[in-house]
């Protein structure tokens, strides 16, 4: 067997995203992918890149997951993560959890620690608990921007759905050294859902879905839409019939639109290593590390292209 070449692509969720807030979640893909990458490069398995990238990406405040979720109705934060592991179809998931940092790391710990794949709510909380994870006030993971959101969602007059647009779910995927594929996927959800609302992300198949035969992908978008469809393993279906990676998330995301009304987007990478990140939102943030060179864009159609020495030097520099 020849060695991979490593690949590595992350999201920061599809819908609309603000001017303000353009340079960050560009800074934010970018520095997640860089950060996925250099596991790649120093041997790290494809679970440990993407965990690694969106970790990163938990951490930064200009993403609906980790630090910045958005609020449900009750005005918590309530985070969804899952991770897959393509050699052997391991997964694991966490719902509904809150005042943890971190939620793909729980993720993580279910998927290697337990027989379970998805853990809920109290039952997440206690085995976090078991794993010595650190508990942090529900208040450190909530930005001013998330609190004033959900109080406009809370006028009589507004619509949640406008606001929605603005999603942020973060994912990653990626290809190791060694041919194996993963994926992961975290979020804070809808803003203003009901309390215990689970959407796509947690679910395996809906929110990721890793498989060495074949590719690795993360979605994002409307929740019930890509469950509906279950959008991730409908990608990998279609690149089992022989499409590429960017046709087949076009197909899905097509099938998608039509079929429930729904709007998304998706990255992929197959086992050859080719990838694509796909949206049928007016944007999608995301980011690449393929031979040496990152890609990155936000709008349809935008594609920069930096060699990676460039990159690490800039993110050096502080982007």
């Amino acid at each position: 067997l020849g060695r991979m070449k490593p690949v590595i692509v992350v999201h920061g969720g599809a819908g609309r995203i603000f001017k303000e807030r353009e340079e960050g979640s560009r800074a934010g893909v970018v520095r997640a992918a860089l950060r996925g990458y250099s596991v790649l490069q120093q041997g790290g398995s494809a679970v440990d890149a993407v965990e690694e990238a969106v970790q990163s990406m938990e951490d930064d405040p200009h993403f609906n997951a980790g630090c910045g979720s958005v609020l449900n109705e009750k005005g918590e934060v309530e985070m969804d993560a899952i991770i897959m592991d393509g050699k052997n179809l391991d997964s694991g998931a966490v719902s509904a959890v809150k005042c943890i940092a971190n939620p793909i790391k729980l993720a993580r710990l279910v998927m290697e620690k337990t027989k379970h794949m998805l853990l809920t709510d109290h039952g997440a909380h206690l085995f976090a608990q078991a794993m010595g994870i650190p508990e942090i006030p529900g208040e450190k993971l909530i930005t001013e921007r998330s609190r004033e959101r959900w109080k406009k969602n809370l006028e009589p007059d507004s619509n949640p759905e406008e606001f929605q647009k603005d999603l942020g779910t973060v994912g990653a995927v990626a290809i190791d050294s060694e041919g194996n594929v993963a994926c992961a996927t975290s979020t804070g959800g809808l803003s203003n859902k009901l309390i215990g609302r689970v959407g796509d992300t947690a679910c395996i198949g809906s929110g990721g879905y890793a498989d060495n035969h074949c590719g690795a992908t993360s979605t994002t978008g409307h929740g019930e839409s890509i469950m509906k469809v279950v959008l991730a393993r409908l990608i990998l279906y279609h690149m089992e019939q022989g499409m590429s990676p960017e046709a087949a998330a076009d197909t899905a995301l097509d099938y998608m639109k039509t079929r429930v009304g729904g709007l998304g987007g998706v990255i992929v990478v197959n086992k050859a290593g080719e990838w694509a990140a796909r949206f049928s939102t007016k944007q999608m943030s995301w980011a690449t590390v393929k031979d040496d060179n990152l890609y990155y864009g936000i709008y349809a159609g935008e594609k920069h292209i930096k060699s990676l020495d460039e990159a690490l030097a800039s993110e050096r520099e502080g982007f």
